[in-house]
């Protein structure tokens, strides 16, 4: 509580996602399902599914597969959900506790780095960022289907901005994440087209 104008302000702390991460490595219980995962992520669940995504998409002959898996919470996202809705196939799928353990184990200190440069900052309204995030993700995601080699790297790191600054509530890397998405939008737009040209049609 915080006192202002005379009337008490409830102040609500917001927690660091690697401390989330962190709470998720204590609590996970020898099985973890991916609908265990996304119910204990809550609000951050969106960003850190977009982030292992996108980190999939750097790996080459991947980018059509992640291209179709973005489109999935992009789409969730743009329709306001709260928190991905997984296949209930999928959502029921186990794995173990060490395998849980040594993925957090590497991301946890990235994302502790990362926290030092970005933060909750340019604040704007959260469920009108969700869903231009969304949108533009669903776009980048269409891009990497797109047959050019190499040209699956800028929109991925474009997608991982995305999603850092969506985890933080970054309004300043939100911005460049945004201008990143459109250089990349160029890139490939003028890819294509050398493509189309070189072929004659």
């Amino acid at each position: 509580m915080s006192k202002k104008g005379g009337q008490f302000v409830e102040v609500t702390m917001r927690v660091a996602t690697s401390n989330i991460l962190e709470g998720l490595l204590r609590d996970a219980p020898s099985d973890v399902t991916l609908e265990w995962i996304v119910a204990n992520l809550r609000e951050r669940s969106f960003g850190i599914v977009m982030l292992l995504i996108a980190l999939a998409g750097l790996v080459p002959g991947l980018s059509p597969v992640v291209g179709i898996l973005l489109a999935i919470p992009a789409i969730q996202m743009i329709l306001g959900r709260s928190e991905p809705l997984v296949p209930r196939r999928l959502a029921a799928r186990r794995i173990s506790r060490a395998r849980l353990r040594r993925i957090l184990k590497r991301l946890i200190p990235v994302v502790k780095r990362l926290e030092r440069f970005i933060r909750p900052r340019w604040t704007t309204p959260f469920e009108m960022t969700k869903r231009a995030v969304g949108f533009v993700i669903l776009l980048l995601g269409a891009t990497l289907l797109v047959p050019v080699p190499l040209s699956n790297i800028i929109p991925a790191l474009a997608i991982m901005l995305l999603a850092f600054a969506f985890l933080e509530e970054d309004g300043l890397l939100l911005c460049i994440a945004l201008a990143a998405a459109a250089v990349s939008f160029a890139i490939t737009g003028a890819a294509i087209w050398g493509t189309i040209e070189a072929s004659g049609l």
